[in-house]
């Protein structure tokens, strides 16, 4: 019935679904680049091959790149022999190792600085543990255990020195105190909570659910106090004026001003615009995937996001046309910006961060002069600052081209592993960082590194995951916590393809690609991280390690709330064999994994259909804003080919739509 996200088409990373429609790797990827160790050189072009106006991109002619790079040549998209993108490649350990118990994706945003000054917090959800901390003695005073499977993430202090923390997978926010190091309380309150804000004014916890629930209830226990219902996709959420609540939205990279009536009264968002890359070619660049957002000054409703930035323009799938160097011209890059819930000045289009990829969190100074930025990516040996520290108006000013300010100016020895969370002590501004791999909390002014815990997590499928190929992004640049970055990418020859999620277990989902194109993992990693993103070649036994962890990503909790008449309705109507649905979306996954043309132009795979939900917008073309769309946008379903629904009444395309909900 669907054509859309689900299938993963796992091109592992930053892109994006689909690939080359009628291309095969042999005609895309001529050559697939440099072995292990190599050192690659720079990409002359980003390669970009864009069709008059009016004529189909796979008409039978040739249209030439204006930059040297593929030709879409009677719909295949031809790539020259060319030197590769990128930077300095990773150094992925030769032994294999795998987490004895799975790990997940890297969040960021597990690090909270107490009040008394001397005192930080550190969720982590490798281990389902809580840290304290004592700074005054560089030592780990206590280790408080949650339940297996929380994925405790973002923790905020109330004001009687309690910290409460949301536990991402377990659907509650735990009560801690810190002094006793012991769990006092456990209150359920969504599938899926995310951001936590205290109100000192109320006595209240918010709570940001990536349900699109807005829960507010007493710190100090009892039943929620109201609950509302808002976009889905939420991420933090940050204290406003006048009794207003600012919330994120992770892929969208919007912020939903909530005032104190419950109502949304505006919509906030970081700015898109033209800018030069490296290689001189100007790029249109828009905001997505907002890792995290906080507070800048409460008095005036302003925060700090820390948020990626894609490309619009055409994408070359050839070798390195993904790829940027040294953290600049990337099709994806981090970004910094200052939000307003009072200003209606568009922001400026935020600058790439040099020498920055995969950044996962941000802090803040207590004097508000500086941002530090926690690089997940650069967990490789020499591949760039793994922790960045800048001025805060020279992070976010306004720069005309993609490589921003970077840098760093933090001193001494680095942390000892990857960065995934940052925060700034609340007695004298100490900049301090969590890692994994060791667990550690590391402090800038001594560079001294506090173990936080000794047994292992290390896992090579989680680690190529998340470091930068070489090109100046990771597989986690566009599929964020094992996910999907929302974007619909254009791609030479292909056209638009929309990023697919890999949530949930692939392997049984190939061959991959919007198009079936990759018969297996083997070669997708080949095409797309080896080439695409201009990485090493990978040994066998490290595809195979990706691909295992990533099959460990769980899929996303079910919706809630919905109506169970109505899903049981509409669970009759997708199986009935007059609308057809269920021919293509059988088994488990929902899937056949076949290739077929549902009137939509040409055959795709029929995605898997778990968790269709949380994956808007729908199609391999991202044509239907909402589900609701897929029915009723004309073009863009397919038709009655795509099983029959036009008979369907509003009521049964309701209840269809309701079922799918929950799946």
């Amino acid at each position: 019935m669907f054509s859309h996200p689900g299938r993963v088409e796992f091109f592992l990373v930053t892109v994006i679904a689909g690939t080359l429609g009628a291309c095969t790797l042999s005609e895309s990827l001529p050559t697939i680049g440099p072995g292990p160790g190599s050192q690659p050189v720079q990409n002359p072009g980003g390669g970009m091959s864009v069709p008059p106006p009016g004529v189909a991109a796979d008409a039978g002619v040739a249209f030439p790149a204006t930059d040297g790079g593929s030709t879409c040549v009677n719909g295949v998209a031809v790539s020259p022999p060319r030197p590769m993108g990128g930077g300095l490649q990773p150094q992925i350990p030769a032994t294999v190792t795998h987490a004895t118990t799975p790990v997940p994706p890297i969040s960021g945003g597990t690090l909270l600085a107490l009040s008394d000054g001397t005192t930080v917090a550190a969720s982590d959800p490798d281990r389902n543990q809580v840290y304290i901390v004592d700074l005054a003695t560089n030592a780990l005073k206590l280790t408080v255990r949650l339940q297996d499977g929380d994925e405790p993430g973002r923790l905020v202090e109330d004001a009687g020195q309690q910290l409460h923390v949301a536990l991402r997978r377990g659907g509650a926010i735990a009560t801690i105190d810190p002094k006793a190091g012991a769990v006092t309380a456990r209150q359920a309150v969504c599938s899926a909570p995310r951001g936590l804000a205290f109100d000192k004014a109320t006595g209240s916890l918010h709570v940001a659910c990536a349900g699109g629930e807005l829960v507010s209830l007493p710190a100090a226990g009892g039943p929620a106090t109201r609950t509302l219902t808002l976009d889905r996709d939420l991420r933090d959420v940050v204290l406003g004026t006048g009794g207003s609540l600012l919330v994120s939205r992770f892929r969208s990279a919007e912020v939903l001003v909530v005032g104190a009536d419950g109502q949304v009264s505006s919509r906030l968002r970081p700015g898109s615009g033209t800018v030069i890359t490296p290689f001189g070619t100007p790029q249109m660049r828009t905001p997505s995937v907002a890792w995290r957002m906080v507070a800048l000054d409460e008095t005036m409703g302003t925060v700090v996001m820390l948020h990626q930035t894609g490309v619009t323009d055409v994408v070359d799938p050839a070798a390195g046309g993904y790829a940027g160097i040294k953290g600049c011209g990337g099709i994806v890059q981090p970004g910094v910006t200052i939000l307003s819930q009072g200003s209606a000045q568009t922001p400026p289009v935020a600058g790439g961060l040099g020498m920055a990829s995969l950044a996962v969190d941000v802090a803040v100074s207590p004097d508000k002069t500086k941002v530090a930025l926690a690089v997940a990516g650069n967990s490789s040996q020499l591949q760039g600052p793994t922790i960045v520290e800048q001025p805060i108006g020279q992070v976010t000013q306004p720069s005309p081209n993609s490589c921003g300010g970077g840098g760093s100016n933090v001193m001494g020895a680095p942390p000892p592993g990857q960065v995934v969370s940052v925060v700034y002590s609340r007695t004298g501004g100490v900049l301090l960082a969590q890692t994994r791999e060791p667990a550690a909390l590391w402090r800038s002014d001594t560079s001294v590194a506090i173990p936080l815990a000794t047994d292992s997590r290390a896992d090579t499928g989680q680690f190529i995951f998340h470091v930068n190929a070489g090109g100046s992004l990771a597989c986690a640049s566009c599929h964020p916590e094992g996910g999907e970055d929302g974007r619909v990418w254009n791609f030479v020859c292909a056209g638009a393809r929309r990023t697919q999620s890999i949530r949930g277990g692939i392997s049984p989902t190939a061959p991959f690609h919007w198009d079936g194109s990759e018969a297996n993992f083997s070669d997708l990693m080949n095409d797309v991280f080896t080439g695409r993103m201009a990485g090493p070649m990978l040994m066998d036994n490290q595809k195979s390690a990706l691909q295992a962890w990533v099959d460990t990503i769980p899929a996303m909790p079910e919706t809630a709330g919905l109506d169970s008449a109505a899903i049981a309705r509409g669970k009759a109507i997708f199986n009935d064999k007059a609308a057809g649905c269920a021919n293509c979306h059988a088994g488990t996954l929902l899937t056949n994994n076949t290739t077929v043309d549902v009137g939509t132009g040409r055959a795709f795979q029929v995605p898997s259909l778990r968790g269709v939900s949380w994956r808007a917008p729908f199609m391999h073309d991202g044509c239907a804003a909402t589900l609701a769309d897929r029915f009723s946008v004309a073009g863009c379903g397919g038709g009655d080919k795509h099983g029959v629904t036009s008979t369907l009444t509003a009521a049964q395309l309701g209840d269809l739509q309701t079922y799918l909900q929950s799946l």
